[in-house]
């Protein structure tokens, strides 16, 4: 039998969520066979898969071990090889949240090439040692990393310390309530000095490259991408701001190769001989600006709306 007392991170999620995140071994049909036969108990009564957990519930599951298989913890993982976050690596720190300042050639989360080195796991070592996550302490909560950025493209990655600020954030962004700002150096200069440009757009997981035409076509999907001029000599490049509107794997790299102005340094997208001519090890594409826009709904994060952050440590200025 295993037993769980729900906590603050674990509460307000469904008992089939939590679960299955606790042991990620066990079959969904196994479990919910579990719930029905009343082998799964929440608060000593009889529960249901949708049944929502509140801090303090106690949850009895008597499950074989065999079908249960190994319970997630990351008590004494490790977290691979250990690294952590920096100071400098961090643009803003509150109880909630983590705004990061992701160097080029750090991967966010893992891969199928099983990187060992991640920022996520940065992250949670960081939290170990300041005593903000204690995992022996957590049942199926971890710190997690809200957004994503290209490997080779820096930035501000957004972290959440815990579950009510990581679904607050993903809901944020889900609703279009996180404005993100880039700037990158393309390698020419645009028609027009500032646009709201459409296309389609479709991915290729087996290749990990995108595709952009101007009209829809098969699988594929609209994009919107706004840019602003902001010095159209600088350092032999066009320095621009760029705004995402819709968020598609590649986007700011394929669309302002697709107009003809691909972004310096891309080696996916680029152009070779401006690339060899730089010689950047990687494109000279950063996230550096994002603002919580104001909503109506009172929520955790509301003592951030309005606010705006910027990461002032971007690799390819003042070079």
């Amino acid at each position: 039998m295993k037993q769980f007392t729900i906590n603050s991170n674990d509460a307000g999620q469904r008992l089939d969520k939590f679960i299955l995140k606790a042991f990620p071994d066990l079959q969904k049909s196994v479990m919910c066979k579990a719930v029905r036969t009343k082998n799964i108990k929440l608060n000593g009564r009889r529960c249901d898969i949708s049944d929502r957990l509140n801090e303090g519930d106690e949850l009895k599951i008597f499950i074989n071990d065999d079908l249960l298989g190994k319970q997630k913890t990351e008590k004494t993982a490790g977290f691979r090889n250990g690294k952590s976050l920096k100071n400098e690596d961090i643009i803003y720190d509150d109880e909630n949240i983590i705004l990061i300042n992701k160097k080029p050639g750090i991967i966010v989360h893992s891969d199928i090439k099983n990187d060992q080195d991640t920022l996520a796991d940065r992250l949670k070592n960081y939290l170990v040692k300041t005593g903000e996550y204690k995992p022996g302490e957590e049942n199926s909560f971890a710190p997690a990393l809200c957004n994503r950025l290209d490997r080779n493209t820096a930035g501000i990655v957004i972290g959440a310390k815990n579950a009510a600020a990581l679904r607050e954030i993903n809901k944020k962004i889900r609703e279009d309530n996180i404005v993100k700002k880039y700037l990158c150096m393309l390698a020419s200069e645009p028609a027009e000095p500032r646009a709201t440009l459409t296309a389609w757009h479709r991915k290729d997981n087996a290749a990990n490259m995108v595709t952009i035409k101007k009209d829809e076509f098969e699988g594929s999907k609209k994009i919107i991408t706004k840019y602003r001029v902001i010095d159209r000599n600088y350092r032999n490049s066009v320095l621009t701001e760029v705004e995402l509107v819709t968020g598609r794997t590649h986007q700011i790299r394929a669309h302002m190769a697709f107009i003809g102005c691909p972004i310096v340094g891309d080696s996916r997208y680029g152009n070779r001989n401006v690339n060899e001519r730089f010689g950047y090890k990687y494109q000279a594409l950063c996230a550096y600006r994002l603002m919580f826009r104001k909503t109506d709904e009172p929520n955790i994060l509301s003592y951030l709306e309005g606010k705006e952050f910027e990461n002032k440590d971007i690799w390819f200025l003042g070079e």
